[in-house]
């Protein structure tokens, strides 16, 4: 169970695009603690250096300042690299409705220049960040890979591109690529600021501030929630997994589901918050209920997540209460 029996050979070599990012940072971390050498790309646009800043000087760790839009940054990356982690992307549904192009633009053709860079450079095995978001508006629980609907925003359309782009380079070139659809994943290094933060950090931090938060919609949302350690051990997993898995796409959670509202009731009674929430507006492009059938990425990864979203929560809750 978990990562921590996986080994890879001596001196393997690892990109990870975004590395500056929440889920980027830890898969950094988890890498550089089990000997192996890690060079992070990242632009800062949404990573932060703080991140990053507890690696650098470490033996084996190498910053990289650069954009996944620059095919000539990519190529220079990934030149004697045996694997590349690519979660270099822009989050959030309500944004990318607001700046179509821009999502086109990073998480469409910065995907497309990593995965070309990772082809001449000929990597063992491309890993993706895909999302839950390609299921959009098909109603069937759980999400099952093969059962997906019309898209809901174009950030979910850039995942989806993702993923045949991902088939297309391993039927056409056989670079090994693996798509990983992230189901809703919460952890340490998470962000909490902004207009587009996610919702346990983003609370986290305004009921330690007194604050108020908003849930929006009526709480009745359900969501997959996933604890970052899982996805680290899916990373690490789909590069040895075998060559069955290449070109394909996998859900990546606990397979579990948990209302908002009483995600919000649970951070309360954690932080000792008697704040009841206040009630705005759904937000467009949002689906409904999440919930993964992780039987695919059990039978081809190897994937068997270890931590369920109360003892995740518990971790980052502690995380929070002791960084904030």
């Amino acid at each position: 169970m978990g990562y921590g029996l996986i080994t890879f050979d001596p001196g393997t070599v690892f990109i990870v695009t975004g590395g500056a990012g929440f889920i980027g940072s830890n898969l950094c971390e988890a890498l550089l603690r089990m000997g192996y050498q890690v060079r992070c790309l990242d632009n800062l646009s949404t990573g932060k250096r703080q991140n990053i800043a507890p690696f650098e000087g470490q033996t084996g760790f190498t910053f990289i300042d650069g954009d996944i839009r620059s095919p000539e940054t990519c190529l220079s990356a990934c030149e004697g690299t045996d694997y590349v982690l690519h979660q270099a992307a822009w989050g959030s549904v309500p944004r990318s409705i607001e700046m179509p192009q821009l999502y086109c633009d990073i998480n469409i053709k910065g995907t497309l220049n990593m995965m070309e860079a990772a082809r001449q450079a000929k990597v063992k095995r491309f890993v993706y960040a895909s999302s839950s978001s390609v299921y959009g508006d098909h109603p069937a629980l759980p999400k099952k890979e093969g059962a997906e609907g019309s898209v809901l925003s174009p950030y979910a359309l850039t995942k989806r591109v993702d993923e045949e782009y991902g088939r297309l380079y391993y039927s056409l070139y056989r670079l090994e690529t693996v798509g990983l659809r992230y189901f809703n994943v919460f952890g340490r290094r998470q962000d909490p600021d902004g207009a587009y933060a996610a919702v346990i950090p983003k609370w986290i931090k305004q009921l330690l501030a007194g604050e108020r938060p908003v849930i929006h919609g009526d709480g009745m949302q359900s969501r997959d929630f996933t604890y970052v350690e899982n996805v680290i051990e899916a990373n690490l997993k789909a590069c040895l997994a075998p060559a069955e898995a290449a070109g394909e796409a996998f859900n990546i959670a606990y397979g579990g589901r948990e209302y908002l509202i009483d995600i919000y009731n649970s951070l309360r009674k954690a932080l000792g918050r008697d704040v009841e929430p206040q009630f705005g507006p759904a937000r467009a492009g949002d689906i409904r209920h999440s919930h993964a059938d992780i039987s695919k990425a059990r039978n081809l990864l190897g994937y068997d997540p270890d931590w369920n979203f109360a003892d995740g929560i518990a971790q980052a809750v502690e995380w929070y209460k002791e960084n904030l």
